[in-house]
C-alpha cells in the first residue's frame, strides 16, 4: 500500500516522513532537482540543509526531476528528466493514498513595461540567488506586497546586488488590528526583525504605500516609475518619480498551483483546495497540504503536511493517534495566516496602473484592452469563454503567470465570480506528443 506525495517542499517533506514513520511505503516526487521547495532552496552543490536531510527515511522513495503531466483519479502519469529533452522516461503509478503538496508560485501584477528583460518575479530572483549565487542585476528594486519581499531583498544583497529600495504597496500599520496573532507566533516577528536588521545595516530603504507602476527601457529595463498609492492602491496624482535600475523584482503574494487538485476533482473554496481538519479533500483518498489550501508560510505548510501524513497513513491501514499539539500548532499558524491575508490584502486600485496597451498575458500578448473587450463586447461570461475569446492563458504557461490577474480584470467588468471555476486540463505539464501517445508506460 503506497502513499504518493507530490511536492517536496515543507508540506510534502513532512507528509512523506510522517507517513513513513507510521509504517507506510511512500513515493515522494518533485519537479525540482533537489528537495526543499522554494523555502528550503539551497545551492545545488554541497549537502542539503539540515531541515531537508532530517526528513529522509528508508521507506521514502524520493524521485527528483519528476513531473506529473496528467492525473486520472489516483493514477499519476509521470515523467522523469528535462522537459525539453527526449532522454527522459515516462511512467505511471497508482496511489493508494495521495497527498498533494504542490505549493504556489509568485503573483506579479502587469504594468506598462513589465515584459521588458530585467523584470522578474521575486521568487525567481531569490531562486537564482540561493541556488547559484547570482543576482538578477546590479541595481535592483523590489516591489510588491507581503513579508516575502524582505528575504528576497536579503538574498539579493548576499548575491552582491545593490538593492535600491523595497517598496510595499500596503501599510504594515494594519498589524495593530491583529495583536493576538502576533503574540501567538513570536518567532514570526523575530524572523521579520532579522531581515529588517539586515536591510537597515545595508542602508536599504523600506517604503510603504509605494509601488513600481511602469518600467522603461529599450532592450531591457533602465528606469522605473515609482508611485505613491492611496489606501486602494490607486496612484496619487503628482506623486511619482523615476528611479534608475537594471532589474525589478515583483512579488504580490502567491497563487496556489491547482492543476493536479482540479484534475483529480477536488472541491475549491475561495480559490484554494477545500480541505477538512484531517487535510482530506472532497475526493476519497486524496489529501492536500501547504499553500494550495491557503497561503500561510513554511511553518503552517509543515504542520499541515504532518497532519496529511498521519491521515494518508491511516487511509492505507497504518493508523496511529495524532498528537494534539500538531493541531494546536496548526490553529495558531492559521490565525497568523489569516492576519497576513488581512494586512497584505490585494486592493483593486492596481488595475489603475494599466494602460489599454499593457500586455496582461505575455505568452499570447493579450492586452488589457482586449480582455475588457472580450467581456464587454463579445459576451464572455465565464472563464473558459473568456480564455477562448481573448486567448489569455492559452499560451505555454497555461495561465500560471497571468490567470489570476485575468480573472480580476474580468470580474471588474462583469457580474459573477470566476475564481472557483478553474478549468480542468487533461495535460498539466508540457510533454512530447509521442509520450502522450505511448500506451505502454512503465511502472516505477
Amino acid at each position: 500500500m503506497t502513499v504518493v506525495v507530490v511536492g517536496a517542499g515543507p508540506a510534502g517533506l513532512h507528509a512523506a516522513s510522517t507517513a513513513a514513520r507510521r509504517g507506510a511505503s511512500v513515493l515522494l516526487i518533485d519537479a525540482g532537482p533537489a528537495a526543499g521547495g522554494q523555502y528550503y532552496r539551497h545551492a545545488l552543490v554541497g549537502p542539503p540543509p539540515r531541515a531537508v536531510a532530517q526528513h529522509s527515511h528508508p521507506r521514502v522513495d524520493y524521485r527528483a526531476n519528476t513531473t506529473v503531466w496528467a492525473i486520472d483519479g489516483r493514477r499519476l502519469f509521470l515523467r522523469t528528466g528535462p522537459a525539453d529533452s527526449s532522454s527522459g522516461r515516462s511512467w505511471q503509478v497508482d496511489a493508494d493514498a495521495l497527498v498533494l503538496a504542490t505549493g504556489a508560485y509568485d503573483r506579479a501584477f502587469p504594468f506598462p513595461g513589465w515584459d521588458l528583460p530585467g523584470v522578474v518575479t521575486a521568487g525567481a530572483a531569490q531562486a537564482m540567488a540561493k541556488a547559484h549565487g547570482i543576482a538578477v542585476g546590479q541595481r535592483v528594486i523590489v516591489t510588491g506586497s507581503g513579508p516575502f519581499l524582505l528575504p528576497v531583498a536579503t538574498s539579493l544583497l548576499r548575491a552582491g546586488a545593490r538593492v535600491v529600495a523595497v517598496l510595499e504597496a500596503g501599510s504594515t500599520s494594519a498589524w495593530r488590528r491583529r495583536p493576538r496573532a502576533v503574540a501567538q507566533t513570536p518567532g514570526k516577528l523575530a524572523e521579520l526583525a532579522r531581515y529588517a536588521s539586515v536591510l537597515t545595516r545595508a542602508g536599504v530603504p523600506y517604503r510603504t504605500r509605494r509601488a513600481v507602476v511602469a518600467a522603461h527601457g529599450r532592450d531591457r529595463v533602465a528606469e522605473v516609475t515609482v508611485a505613491t498609492l492611496d489606501a486602494s492602491w490607486r496612484p496619487i496624482s503628482g506623486r511619482t518619480r523615476r528611479v534608475t535600475v537594471d532589474a525589478v523584482c515583483i512579488g504580490y503574494g502567491f497563487s496556489p498551483q491547482l492543476d493536479l487538485a482540479v484534475g483529480v476533482g477536488a472541491r475549491l473554496r475561495d480559490g484554494f483546495v477545500d480541505a477538512d481538519d484531517e487535510q482530506a479533500t472532497s475526493v476519497a483518498g486524496v489529501f492536500a497540504a501547504g499553500e494550495i489550501t491557503g497561503i500561510g508560510g513554511a511553518d503552517l505548510a509543515a504542520a499541515e503536511g504532518e497532519l496529511a501524513g498521519y491521515a494518508a497513513a491511516a487511509y492505507v491501514g497504518q493508523s496511529s493517534p495524532v498528537p494534539a499539539q500538531i493541531k494546536r500548532r496548526r490553529a495558531r499558524l492559521r490565525s497568523f495566516a489569516a492576519a497576513l491575508s488581512d494586512v497584505y490584502a490585494i486592493q483593486p486600485g492596481w488595475q489603475q496602473w494599466l494602460t489599454d496597451d499593457t500586455v496582461v498575458c505575455r505568452c499570447e500578448e493579450v492586452t488589457a484592452r482586449e480582455l475588457r473587450r472580450a467581456t464587454a463586447e463579445r459576451g464572455a461570461d465565464g472563464l473558459r469563454a473568456l480564455r477562448l475569446t481573448s486567448r489569455a492563458g492559452l499560451g505555454l504557461c497555461q495561465g500560471r503567470v497571468c490567470l489570476r490577474n485575468v480573472i480580476d480584470i474580468a470580474e471588474a467588468a462583469m457580474a459573477g465570480p470566476l475564481l472557483d471555476n478553474v478549468p480542468r486540463r487533461s495535460v498539466t505539464f508540457p510533454i512530447r506528443l509521442a509520450e502522450v501517445a505511448d500506451s505502454s508506460l512503465e511502472g516505477p
